[in-house]
């Protein structure tokens, strides 16, 4: 959105100089993108006077002119043919930067003669289009006289980037009413008294398609004089970059950017019949004032009459009914469409214009009357002869009715922005910005203005009186301080996610964002139940029509990719959602790596053999990532019921009672020769949100401090069955002295000679670790016999002799 400042100054009373109203609607949530102060660009630019305009010697369409400036005169050759002694015009001296040539001026020879700047002309000026001649101007400007003062251009130009909510301030008028709650000035009131009509208009109007257009307000006028608009219209407009075309269309594009009322004039005169809003059909053509020609699709909001589209509602005229410097009969509109179905018609032709980026976002639906009033008196005031006829307003349709009441405590706006504002400024605020407030027992009841149809409910007005009352008066709280906020800011899941990440980074996995889809075929091979709310009806790509069942597949494929361009060794990995169903519980939060090929590389030292990764490694991959994330690895339970796409003697599930909490293994050979993979790969999948949270404790306990005693490790050997897994004796050593013993390792399985059929002799290490003092003889004698004790209860297990 650009304005000027001093078009700002039409409607705000202050004394504020630029930068300070730069700094405050940024203060206040208009963020500034830009400042121009045109005045400092066109500096160098200043009127000179031609003396004489002789014809150059060797070239028949250059003249040598002599320029009077006010350091003296210079010599110029000048190539345009309206160039002649006495006139004057805008000299640009030597080193000089040309916009509208893109070029810096130094002095050089043409056709054998100096020149020393030139004489330039509106289109090198970027003024216009017009190029046929240098400037003219008055003889009323001395020599010496800034070009910005004579064509106005001593404007400081502002523009603002706003958020889709605030459609009232893509009008200057809005802008302003923000300023002056911000205590930059004042307000001014502006004429939108009604002006009474003398006749009925020719032209009625109707509205068929009520869902795509609510009101239409319309006025005929006649005996009017069309033409080139007042200089300080002009200037307005070129100021932000805006062609004036007639006082007419003018008056319309003042209105849309001054006061966000979009606005449109039909030559009434080529109106044929009554205006009639319908739903466009498919097919129908119209060629527009953009010099565009758009067909319609079907379902726009068109305005017709019996010839045909006159235009696209809220969006562009058509070049029928356009107003041409003779009209004199002319039919007016302001109208107020829908805003949803006014961006889809835009969108769909791919057509943009100021109007309809006002009406997507939502014009002022009580403004449409007031609108039309002060069009008419501009209209009258520029355009207007003795002989001027206005008309009654036409109108059909009704402005919806939107009035909001919301419940206000101005003590939420401390609760849920943290900074205490008085009451009554609070108040004083929101009625500055246009709101009604009524007080109601210990609350107020407040209605927002209709121009403000993103507030909804007491957040909002918190919102608005903070950033009016100031951001920066917030006192910054210390996160250590008891003020701060001490609930979570995220929830398990993301926490889990976090720490998944990091852990993941740190084990040598690269991160990957893929696609949430998959080939419907290759899903079944990962678990697609063949739910059809999983396929998607209109996927990016043929290849993509599945949600995926899980993360695996998509990090296997960018293996493949890598293996085929010369990178066979790949650790990757992926953090997010896969689909068991589409029901709000049908989705998992999964953490998920794979690697492929070498896991150590080959090496010279033969004390560094080179391995091909195993299953081994994943299950290492998902316990560091469930350690990572606070869950108890070591305490989970291993089954070999892993999913089908994992080989079915080389894979595990982690659980922890009922929960599973990962699993892992190598890919199955048949699912890679499926997906045209050739090198065999592992991989693991975390479920983060069946990770248990940390229990609260009571009472909170010092850190452990590391023990500066020596630890003890003691092997023993048992026997058992065979099908006894190693991790149960690891389990039961552990819990026979949780204080003392700090590790339990197996190292070592023999089957054979002094061994029974159906049993196996595993090698345990335990790790005995003193707090306190050294362990006696008879401690150590009580430790290791708890130990013995815990494997032959828990797991069947005989000391092996």
């Amino acid at each position: 959105m650009k304005f000027t400042v001093n078009w700002l100054k039409r409607h705000l009373e202050t004394d504020a100089s630029a930068e300070e109203i730069c700094e405050k609607l940024t203060d206040i949530g208009l963020e500034l993108e830009e400042f121009e102060d045109k005045a400092a660009e066109f500096a160098p630019f200043k009127v000179a006077l031609i003396e004489s305009a002789e014809k150059h010697p060797d070239a028949d369409k250059l003249k040598v002119c002599t320029v009077k400036t006010e350091n003296g005169n210079v010599q110029v050759v000048c190539g345009a043919p309206n160039a002649r002694s006495g006139m004057k015009g805008i000299f640009a001296p030597d080193k000089t930067y040309i916009p509208g040539l893109d070029v810096t001026l130094k002095k050089t020879k043409i056709r054998g003669i100096e020149s020393c700047g030139m004489m330039v002309s509106e289109r090198e000026m970027c003024l216009s289009d017009e190029h046929d001649g240098i400037i003219e101007v008055d003889d009323k400007y001395e020599i010496g006289t800034p070009m910005s003062e004579v064509f106005g251009l001593d404007e400081k130009v502002v523009e603002i980037g706003l958020t889709p909510n605030r459609a009232d301030c893509a009008g200057v008028r809005g802008i302003a009413r923000d300023l002056a709650a911000a205590g930059l000035g004042t307000l001014k009131d502006q004429d939108e008294s009604a002006v009474n009509g003398t006749f009925k208009s020719d032209i009625d109007v109707k509205i068929e398609d009520t869902d795509g257009c609510y009101a239409f307000y319309g006025r005929q006028f006649k005996n009017l004089k069309n033409g080139p608009s007042p200089a300080w219209l002009q200037n307005m407009l070129k100021s932000i970059g805006l062609r004036p075309i007639s006082a007419l269309v003018d008056i319309t594009n003042l209105m849309t950017m001054d006061q966000c009322r979009p606005l449109h004039v039909y030559d009434a005169d080529k109106v044929k019949g009554n205006i009639i809003v319908r739903t466009a059909k498919e097919g129908e053509t119209l060629d527009a004032l953009n010099d565009k020609s758009y067909t319609t699709l079907g379902g726009e909001v068109a305005i017709t009459d019996e010839s045909g589209i006159l235009g696209l509602g809220g969006i562009v005229g058509g070049t029928s009914t356009g107003c041409e410097e003779d009209t004199t009969n002319v039919f007016l509109e302001c109208a107020l469409f829908n805003p949803t179905r006014t961006a889809r018609a835009g969108r769909d032709l791919s057509v943009s214009s100021d109007a309809r980026y006002r009406f997507d976002r939502g014009v002022d639906p009580a403004f449409a009357a007031p609108g039309i009033e002060m069009a008419t008196r501009l209209i009258l005031e520029l355009c207007g002869t003795d002989e001027t006829q206005v008309s009654e307003i036409v109108k059909a349709g009704d402005e919806p009715s939107d009035i909001r009441e919301i419940t206000f405590d101005p003590a939420y706006t401390q609760k849920l922005c943290g900074i205490d504002i008085d009451p009554l400024e609070q108040v004083r605020i929101l009625q500055a910005l246009g709101f009604i407030c009524e007080p109601k027992a210990a609350t107020y009841r407040v209605v927002p203005p209709s121009w403000r149809s993103d507030i909804e409910g007491p957040a909002c007005l918190t919102e608005e009186v903070t950033r009016i009352y100031g951001y920066d008066k917030i006192e910054p709280v210390s996160v250590r301080s008891e003020k701060a906020v001490t609930a979570p800011a995220e929830t398990q899941n993301l926490c889990n996610a976090r720490s998944a990440r990091a852990a993941m980074a740190s084990i040598g996995l690269n991160e990957c964002v893929t696609w949430s889809f998959m080939p419907k075929d290759l899903a079944q091979h990962f678990g697609s139940n063949d739910n059809p709310a999983l396929t998607l009806k209109n996927p990016i790509s043929s290849e993509l029509d599945q949600m995926r069942p899980s993360i695996l597949p998509n990090l296997i494929e960018a293996a493949g990719r890598n293996e085929s361009r010369g990178f066979a060794d790949v650790a990757l990995c992926e953090v997010g959602p896969v689909f068991r169903s589409a029901k709000p519980d049908g989705q998992d939060y999964i953490a998920g790596g794979i690697r492929a090929g070498a896991y150590t590389p080959r090496h010279w030292d033969e004390r560094t053999p080179a391995r091909a990764v195993d299953a081994y490694d994943a299950k290492a991959d998902a316990m560091n990532v469930l350690r990572a994330c606070g869950a108890p690895a070591d305490n989970a339970q291993i089954s070999s019921d892993a999913p089908t796409y994992y080989h079915p003697g080389r894979s595990g599930v982690l659980r922890l009672g009922k929960n599973v909490i990962a699993q892992f293994g190598e890919i199955h050979p048949a699912v890679l020769e499926e997906m045209g993979i050739k090198t065999p790969m592992v991989g693991f999948e975390v479920f983060l949100q069946n990770i248990p949270a940390a229990r609260k404790k009571g009472t909170s306990k010092p850190l452990l401090q590391a023990s500066s005693l020596q630890p003890v490790s003691k092997d023993f050997a048992f026997v058992v069955k065979d099908d006894v897994p190693a991790e149960n004796l690891e389990r039961a050593a552990r819990a026979a002295d949780k204080k003392l013993i700090a590790d339990a390792k197996v190292f070592d399985v023999y089957k054979g000679k002094g061994i029974e059929d159906g049993h196996k002799s595993l090698a345990l290490d335990v790790t005995i670790q003193p707090v306190d003092a050294t362990l006696s003889e008879e401690q150590m004698e009580e430790v290791m016999n708890n130990i013995i004790d815990a494997i032959a209860n828990k797991c069947g297990g005989k000391l092996r002799g």
